[in-house]
């Protein structure tokens, strides 16, 4: 029966990519500054062979996170048509490459890359690709995502995949806190009616109590092994809308009654993924959730030295940070968010700093553990806009094609593909 499946898979490979050419065995796709100019869409091309039943090494600091791949003729025809960087090789030329890579004295790992993972992103089904970075990037890369929002979470449809990022989102109730700025806005009084039929769907009084529920479900998804990926206002508020459980922080214009005077008080923060010890900010006023969010901390800090700095982890000892990190600089430019970055003494001490901006004292991109899964929070609303404003134009990837910063959102993305090694003491 085993050799009868393998048969049917390596058939469906080849339909899929096309008979290979014995004569060639191996793709390599550079992945470093000097061989390869379209970093972005090399990913897609990763995820394609994947989905099509290969299996992928990825060189871990060679050449930039390169991958490497049995020769098949639809592999080369699909870098050719996306624009890939890529080398045929012999076995033996690219055995003499991880021989190389295994060297004790060499920083690099070879992690094999078995099954595309199912990729889910909690956005509201009006959004549109470019309202998020991750969505952008994905479509950019051609890499296939399924939208859910509240019904397909409680429903417990997340078991169905195994990376979840999360949009945009408030999950504390209050609608971005845009209420002075915007709340006379169409945008901001069809968000909210919408949020709030959703939460009297669901059987809940309020928004504050059905985003509660979803951030629930997602620590669940995550205890239960899935990979979580969250960017900007969904890092800080959804630790927030956690530690908060059972404590209405939202003022009347958001639920229609005071919040509760004693909230700061009563915040539980061992229910938190990441932070700790930060103080809420309760004025509905103020465009911001916390202490957490290091943006007006950072106001003297001049665009043109905004660089955040990304950390080189041991390849063969830390494998997954290293995985986190892979890119052809370790120097990326900053970009800000309502959420930027991370306020170094709010975070706790099992966080993983992966990126930091040493002059504000702040992360900028951030991983740990729970339960079984992982997650990551990454700093920032868009990569390529530094100061990302609602109506501004939409970020044109084909003019970033190798964007550092949106290559670790997709190192993110084939991250839960790795055969995971064990943690070497």
């Amino acid at each position: 029966m085993r050799l009868r499946l393998r048969t049917i898979t390596c058939l469906f490979v080849l339909c899929l990519f096309g008979l290979s050419n014995a004569r060639a065995s191996k793709i390599l796709i550079p992945m470093d500054a000097e061989h390869q100019s379209a970093h972005l869409k090399a990913y897609g091309v990763a995820y394609a062979a994947l989905k099509g039943g290969l299996h992928i090494d990825w060189l871990l600091n060679y050449k930039g996170g390169s991958f490497g791949m049995e020769y098949l003729d639809g592999i080369e025809r699909m870098c050719k048509l996306r624009g890939v960087s890529y080398e045929v090789m012999s076995d033996a030329q690219y055995g003499g490459i991880l021989n190389g890579i295994l060297d004790p004295d060499f920083n690099g790992d070879v992690i094999k890359l078995e099954k595309a993972p199912k990729i889910a992103v909690y956005t509201p089904a009006n959004k549109e690709p470019w309202d998020d970075a991750v969505t952008l990037v994905l479509t950019y890369a051609e890499i296939p995502f399924d939208k859910v929002y509240d019904d397909e979470v409680l429903r417990d449809d997340l078991a169905k995949y195994d990376w979840l990022h999360l949009h945009h989102e408030d999950f504390t109730g209050q609608y971005g806190k845009f209420w002075f700025s915007f709340h006379n806005a169409a945008w901001y009084q069809h968000d909210q009616k919408v949020a709030e039929e959703s939460a009297a769907k669901h059987g809940f009084k309020k928004v504050s109590q059905l985003k509660l529920a979803i951030a629930k479900k997602i620590r669940d998804f995550t205890a239960g092994g899935g990979y979580l990926f969250a960017m900007c206002s969904a890092t800080d508020s959804y630790d927030i809308a956690l530690a908060a459980e059972g404590v209405d922080i939202c003022e009347s214009m958001f639920d229609g009654d005071p919040m509760d005077k004693g909230a700061q008080q009563k915040l539980d923060f061992t229910k938190c993924f990441a932070f700790k010890d930060f103080t809420l900010v309760t004025n509905p006023m103020h465009y911001e959730y916390s202490t957490i969010d290091n943006t007006e901390f950072r106001t003297a800090i001049p665009m043109k030295i905004d660089y955040f700095t990304l950390f080189t982890f041991s390849a063969k000892f830390d494998p997954v940070p290293a995985m986190l990190c892979q890119n052809h600089t370790t120097t990326i430019k900053g970009f800000m968010g309502q959420t930027t970055s991370f306020r170094k003494e709010t975070l706790k001490s099992s966080v993983l700093i992966m990126g930091d901006f040493k002059p504000a004292n702040e992360a900028k991109y951030i991983h740990g553990e729970y339960g079984k899964g992982t997650w990551t929070f990454y700093g920032g609303h868009d990569p390529e806009d530094y100061q990302h404003m609602i109506n501004d134009p939409v970020t044109e990837l084909s003019l970033h094609p190798s964007s550092p910063g949106y290559r670790l959102i997709l190192n993110n993305v084939l991250f839960p593909a790795a055969k995971k090694k064990p943690r070497k003491t």
